[in-house]
Parts: C-alpha cells; structure tokens; sequence
C-alpha cells in the first residue's frame, strides 16, 4: 500500500483548509509506518523510551477518540489502550498488541471523527466538555489542535523511522 498525500489548495476556505490539513497529517503518520515489520513498528525509538510507531498509532487513536467523539459529540466512549492505572497504555505494547490492530482502531476512530464533524459549523461550542478541564471547544479549535497533535508526533515518527531504516522525507 502507497498512502497519497495531497497538500490542500491555496485558495481553499477555511474549513476544507483546516479538514485538508488534518488528512494530510493522518496520511503522513501512515506513509511512516509503510513497508515496515511487525518488529520494526513495536521498536521503541531510544532507552528508555517506550516510544514506537504503533504505539504512535494508538496514541493518536485515543486522541482522535477523545476529541471528536467525547468532546465534540458528548459520546460517551471510554479510553481505549489506557486506564487510571495504566495512564499510558496506548505507548506500553504487550505481547498480544500488534500493528494491524493498532491501525484499524486508529482508522475507526478517524472514520467516527469525520462523521462527527459533519455539518458542525466551526465556531458553535462542542457538545461535550473536555473531562479534566470541562471546556468546551469549537470544531476549529480541534482542528487546529489536531494538525498541531499530528504535525508534532509526526516529527516523532520520522526520527523513528530514519533510525529503524535511513528513510528521510517530509
């Protein structure tokens, strides 16, 4: 599989602008983590770190999770890889844990926050509220923090993945 990229246009409104540069950031995590071993996804990136490019993926599946589904849509779905006791489960793999796995949960969550915005104006406060703060947000704001959320761990990841196999690029 070849994930595609496409930058959106320059002269795109603000909402396809802010959705065009998320699918961006979602596909750049994808196309870091193509042609790669089972292994190779579940290598951390440095002692002691647990960092890895699944764990990157379950990361951002809870991510996606909490803000367009919690915060957004007031639903009420729990953590999925994390708990009070374990608050970083997504990055800590077991055994069981795999790549696979990690990616269709990631792409379930991506598929429920595209629904989710659908037809939310950008600026009307979400449903929901944030569970540490009780904030409420605006689409636009969580699109923004999201390009942001990716565009860092991206960056995570391509460290990854040039110490994993040389691979470089934007």
């Amino acid at each position: 599989m070849t994930t595609e990229r496409r930058e959106p246009a320059v002269d795109a409104d603000e909402r396809t602008m802010l959705e065009g540069w998320l699918e961006y950031h979602r596909q750049t995590l994808a196309w870091k983590c193509e042609g790669l071993t089972e292994e190779q996804l579940r290598t951390a990136a440095v002692a002691p770190s647990a960092l890895s490019l699944t764990g990157l993926v379950r990361h951002m599946a809870e991510v996606e999770r909490s803000w367009y589904r919690r915060v957004l849509a007031a639903e009420d779905a729990g953590p999925i890889y994390y708990s009070d006791d374990n608050p970083d489960g997504e990055f800590l793999l077991t055994d069981a844990d795999t790549f696979a796995e990690a990616r269709a949960t990631w792409q379930a969550e991506i598929e429920a926050a595209r629904r989710n915005a659908v037809g939310v104006p950008l600026g009307e406060p979400t449903r929901g509220r944030h569970l540490r703060t009780g904030e409420r947000f605006t689409l636009r704001w969580i699109h923004m923090h999201m390009i942001e959320e990716y565009a860092r761990h991206n960056g995570h990841a391509d460290l990854i993945r040039e110490r994993l196999d040389g691979a470089t690029g934007d």
